[in-house]
């Protein structure tokens, strides 16, 4: 081992000779052209001479003592395998200089340039010995991939003991590659698990012939089929109308990259009747069983289902990617499931002690409504309820008016700082018109009871509430003062509505239908029609709906500036500050899709400190997937968001891009 440390500082010393004799032979040729520099050259060689006896005693003693460190506490045989070691082996200095290479370091990076990597990595560990502030030897463990090879980096650095400042790091280059190669054919060869399912199944066949069937099961059967087999899968049709789907990790990219063609070719089934069938999927690779992973690809399912069907979604890591979704929703609801929530929803209430009614943040027509029409039920079942709103936004300035003049809402109608006091163990909350956890009206509700139900309308996101235990979401309906009005037509209890809040309910549904022009089916002509029974006085609910002047010209002055992109989308912008802004973007927004070819419209404005987006479409285009991109969401011809940290200018370029980012989906 001696003899080896001392090769080593031999090696520094030859090293110094021969940059001397560079030096020596520049200042010969430096005095020859100029005899008056003979003198200084001489005292500048001597002086380099006694610097470099300096510098290289100082460097030999340093090295000498960190290799007698080594050799302190490890045998003979330890110390000649240090030297000769299987894995490559250098020594650097702090500042990236190279002390000692071992001749297996140097016959495995022989035909690469290894000094860019070593100078990558020195810079790497001198971050981070900047960062750490105890003494004393560090572990260093790093990955690098060099020439077609990966190497794990493992050694130590340590301060000199001449100088606290200085360091000395020893590492070892492990070849990794066949490891990393069999972790990545673990990881490959791990399972996904997914679930196929025809949407509306029993209504689409009821519409055909007998006679084609049998046609139809079979080319929905073949397409499915021949999409799974392109990932070697084993697919298992455990119903009519559900299929279990198992494929290998590594082909998970491919489905990404396919986008989920099937989604189209199964729309393309030609039948004679016109009838046209779509398919929900969801895939999940969460968990480490393949049970795990099947009951989190039904709960993707639930999210599918929850926003439409006719789309997909891969659950990874927690995080859900979204794909198709862009056709119109086609109403598939039934009264059966109704009127069994109907009862449970009573059940729940008859079993609480209080009742607690909550809808989102800056409450519009359809949560107003549909929280009245939860309240009188309460009050029908004798509980004490409250509803936690906060009647203060623009938008509701006509029928505060109106509700203002009714003594029995003054107590009724709290914010969340008196709900949260009131709340005890026995407390049912009632959640309106959304699911997202983060945009109800108070979310500290959410955590504090225990017992809640949803009814909602949306299309379900990611931030849905997890603890519910009873929810009816249907997309379906056109609001969720549609759904409240059907709940309460199946209850036990006869519900008799006052005015007030029938009218409440029918404002509702003509905010979210834009008088009975969007998303309408049946369903909710029969709504209207039951609440216009309980005494609905249309012009006064109209007079709800009017403008003053001055919004008027706002929103005139909006539409008047509005810019076309991809020949039919209107985009504009409203850039005064004021707190009706997402009222008066709504607003212009609708005003926009009265424009002859326009299909879309999207308004801009700034609200406090966010940027807000407000969304509609004829249905031809899907605002909600593009402004689910943004972080909003909603519906096919609804939908809006809200931005943080962008300029409104920021925010419409942001939108234009993921605008041509929809396109490009639909055309890839």
């Amino acid at each position: 081992m001696q003899n080896n440390n001392r090769k080593v500082l031999d090696t520094i010393v030859s090293k110094t000779k021969i940059y001397l004799a560079i030096i020596f032979v520049l200042l010969v040729f430096i005095c020859i052209e100029n005899n008056y520099l003979i003198i200084p050259s001489i005292l500048v060689f001597v002086f380099i001479t006694l610097y470099s006896y300096y510098t290289n005693n100082k460097r030999k003693s340093e090295l000498s003592e960190t290799l007698q460190e080594l050799t302190l506490t490890v045998d003979s045989a330890a110390k000649t395998s240090l030297i000769n070691s299987p894995f490559p082996l250098i020594i650097l200095e702090a500042n990236g200089n190279t002390v000692w290479r071992s001749s297996k370091f140097s016959s495995e990076f022989a035909n690469i340039d290894i000094n860019n990597y070593i100078e990558e990595l020195s810079n790497e560990i001198k971050d981070e010995i900047s960062k750490k502030t105890k003494s004393g030897n560090q572990d260093i463990l790093k990955q690098m991939e060099i020439g077609s090879k990966t190497y794990k980096i493992v050694g130590k650095y340590a301060k000199t003991k001449k100088n606290k400042k200085d360091y000395m790091v020893i590492l070892y280059f492990i070849d990794d590659t066949e490891n990393i190669k069999l972790q990545k054919e673990y990881k490959d060869s791990k399972s996904c698990v997914a679930i196929i399912m025809v949407d509306n199944y029993e209504e689409t066949m009821q519409r055909l012939e007998s006679e084609d069937k049998p046609q139809a099961i079979a080319e929905i059967d073949k397409y499915i089929y021949e999409w799974t087999n392109e990932t070697n899968g084993v697919l298992i049709k455990t119903e009519k109308d559900k299929y279990i789907y198992l494929f290998e990790q590594r082909y998970l990219e491919k489905v990404k990259e396919d986008k989920f063609s099937i989604l189209d070719k199964i729309k393309e089934i030609d039948m004679k009747e016109n009838v046209q069938f779509t398919l929900s999927i969801a895939i999940s690779n969460n968990g480490s069983t393949d049970k795990e992973k099947y009951k989190s690809a039904q709960e993707a399912m639930d999210i599918v289902l929850g926003r439409g069907g006719d789309q997909a979604v891969i659950r990874e890591n927690d995080i859900y990617k979204f794909f198709g979704g862009r056709a119109e929703e086609v109403e598939k609801r039934t009264k059966v499931k109704a009127r069994v929530v109907a009862q449970a929803l009573e059940n729940l209430i008859k079993e609480s002690k209080k009742v607690m009614i909550m809808g989102h943040k800056n409450p519009d027509m359809d949560s107003v409504g549909a929280s009245l029409g939860i309240y009188r039920l309460a009050k029908i079942l004798e509980k004490n309820a409250y509803i936690v709103m906060d009647t203060n936004t623009p938008n509701l300035d006509a029928f505060r008016d109106s509700i203002e003049k009714d003594e029995e809402y003054e107590d009724v109608i709290i914010n969340k700082e008196v709900a949260l006091e009131n709340i005890d163990e026995g407390t049912l909350l009632v959640v309106v018109d959304t699911h997202k956890l983060s945009y109800v009206e108070a979310p500290e509700l959410i955590e504090k009871i225990d017992e809640i139900v949803i009814i909602d309308h949306h299309r379900r996101s990611e931030d849905f509430i997890e603890k519910a235990t009873l929810t009816f979401q249907e997309v379906y309906a056109s609001s969720a003062s549609e759904l409240v009005t059907e709940l309460l037509q199946y209850v036990k209890e006869e519900v008799a509505l006052k005015t007030i809040e029938a009218e409440s309910l029918y404002a509702g549904i003509m905010m979210d239908t834009k008088n009975f022009t969007f998303k309408t089916g049946v369903r909710t002509f029969e709504a209207a029609a039951y609440l216009r029974k309980c005494g609905v006085d249309i012009i006064r609910v109209k007079k709800w709906f009017q403008s003053d002047l001055q919004s008027f010209n706002k929103i005139a002055e909006i539409v008047g500036k509005a810019e076309i992109i991809n020949d039919t989308i209107a985009i504009s912008t409203y850039e005064e500050p004021a707190k009706d802004v997402n009222v008066v973007c709504a607003k212009a927004a609708d005003e926009l899709l009265t424009i002859s070819n326009i299909t879309a419209s999207f308004v801009i404005g700034q609200l406090d400190n966010k940027v807000c987006i407000s969304g509609r479409s004829i249905g031809d285009i899907n605002v909600q997937i593009i402004l689910e991109k943004l972080g909003g969401g909603g519906h096919i011809t609804l939908a809006g968001a809200q931005i943080e940290g962008m300029s409104i200018e920021q925010a419409k370029q942001e939108l234009i891009s993921k605008i041509n980012e929809y396109f490009s989906e639909i055309e890839g």
